[in-house]
């Protein structure tokens, strides 16, 4: 796990720990790898009494600040790095912000900032896994994921070693399993016909049994605003669009209402994250906190109940349902992945992948969010069929945008990095571009 001192590495390693499959195809090491030894210890406090609480089989865990010692025998590298820490956020949120424009880590200015600061490392990371574990099946969870996964396929594909990164949300299944559930239906039964690009996309069908449900769904207020992209987008504008958007969307949607809610906020998210996991690190590093486990939870709990807590307030204001605070899911996609690949248990998860010919009118190296089939041989997307011209038209815009940060981090170019600015839909102005370009201190 490259990260292997963030925050929400408990969630994977829990993950890990409840595979009840085959006992011969379950993670038998579980490496950290962090450049920051205090949070691989605090981290690592935390598993040893995660492990304590499970019984049956556990995977032996270590950490290592050498990354290529982290790499030697890996069969699956998990990417979560945080290029500049929450720091780095804040900084990127308050400049937007400080533009009248979105300030938000992964969408808008704030994720061209953050894709600057993150690509740049994220290929280094990629290069060595290429030389130190050409083997090993890579899955990319680091933000902005779409970018990021893209970069790092280059590498693979530039090194002859075909499509074996792969990247990872908890967005898209979340919002099909909430889908399933106000349709009185078990999620797992369900499939799902999702498009789009990461933190980019809409469901646009439920198959149960055969049969598409979301036309009855979307006739239906009460079902459809029972969870929370219907709080989010309201049952008349997901009627008019005829499809569930990603929520993530709503910062396009109801941008001006979102960009009013963060400014009128006491704290950024990045702020607001940056307080609470600062002082979770240093309790228990002091040794303040006797229960790690315990003290973890207590946060992350705090950190779902808080999670897109502005534009919950910008559509109505309410809670997030109980069923939405158990973790992020990404731990439960990540699984499923590796047994689908380890094991080759034929599987379909809603991937980050190549779109090779599943999304018309999207080339063919372009990372698309789409369904793949995923077994021993990897993750193959699935054909979409045609793609509403106002989602392929956003798609195909936020994909220059990608690409412009890409070709800005690998050669430093000032105006590819204006472009990358200046051409999302959510900055206004060239002119807006620029400052925000010269007060993030880049090219």
């Amino acid at each position: 796990m490259l990260g292997g001192g963030g925050f929400r590495v408990p969630l994977v390693h829990q993950a890990l720990l409840d595979d009840s499959g085959d006992p011969a195809g379950r993670c038998t090491e579980l490496v950290l790898y962090d450049t920051d030894r205090a949070r691989l210890d605090a981290i690592g406090a935390v598993l040893t009494q995660q492990t304590a609480r499970h019984e049956g089989p556990a995977p032996a865990v270590r950490a290592t600040t050498d990354l290529d010692d982290a790499l030697r025998g890996a069969d699956f590298v998990f990417s979560a790095i945080r290029v500049g820490g929450l720091a780095g956020r804040v900084s990127d949120e308050r400049i937007s912000l400080a533009e009248g424009v979105l300030g938000q880590e992964t969408v808008g200015a704030g994720g061209v900032l953050y894709g600057l600061r993150t690509l740049p490392v994220a290929v280094r990371i990629a290069e060595r896994i290429a030389d130190v574990a050409p083997d090993a099946w890579v899955i990319n969870f680091t933000n902005p994921a779409g970018m990021v996964t893209e970069a790092m396929c280059r590498v693979f594909r530039e090194r002859g070693l075909g499509d074996r990164v792969i990247g990872i949300c908890d967005s898209p299944v979340g919002l099909c399993r909430r889908a399933a559930r106000a349709l009185d239906t078990d999620p797992d039964r369900a499939g799902y016909d999702y498009v789009g690009i990461n933190h980019l996309g809409w469901l646009r069908r439920v198959v149960v049994d055969g049969s598409d449900r979301l036309p009855e769904l979307l006739a239906d207020a009460p079902a459809l605003e029972s969870f929370e992209e219907g709080k989010l987008f309201g049952a008349d504008w997901l009627r008019a669009l005829g499809a569930l958007p990603n929520e993530y969307l709503h910062y396009y949607y109801f941008n001006r209402e979102a960009v009013a809610s963060l400014r009128e906020a006491d704290a950024t998210r990045g702020e607001f994250l940056h307080t609470q996991q600062s002082g979770f690190y240093e309790r228990l590093n002091a040794g303040a906190d006797t229960d790690a486990y315990a003290a973890w939870e207590r946060n992350r709990r705090e950190r779902e109940e808080t999670y897109m807590a502005e534009s919950r307030k910008a559509s109505g204001g309410w809670q997030r349902d109980s069923c939405d605070l158990d973790g992020g899911g990404y731990d439960r996609v990540a699984l499923a992945l590796m047994r689908a690949i380890a094991r080759n248990e034929r599987t379909t998860l809603i991937l980050n992948v190549p779109n090779r010919n599943a999304v018309p009118g999207v080339d063919a190296d372009a990372v698309v969010e789409v369904p793949c089939l995923v077994d021993a041989a990897g993750a193959r997307p699935l054909s979409t069929g045609a793609v509403a011209p106002d989602q392929l038209g956003l798609m195909l815009t936020l994909k220059g945008v990608e690409r412009a940060t890409i070709e800005a981090a690998h050669t430093g170019s000032r105006d590819a990095a204006l472009r990358a600015l200046a051409l999302h839909p959510l900055v206004d102005s060239v002119r807006v571009a620029d400052r925000i370009l010269h007060a993030a201190g880049g090219f």
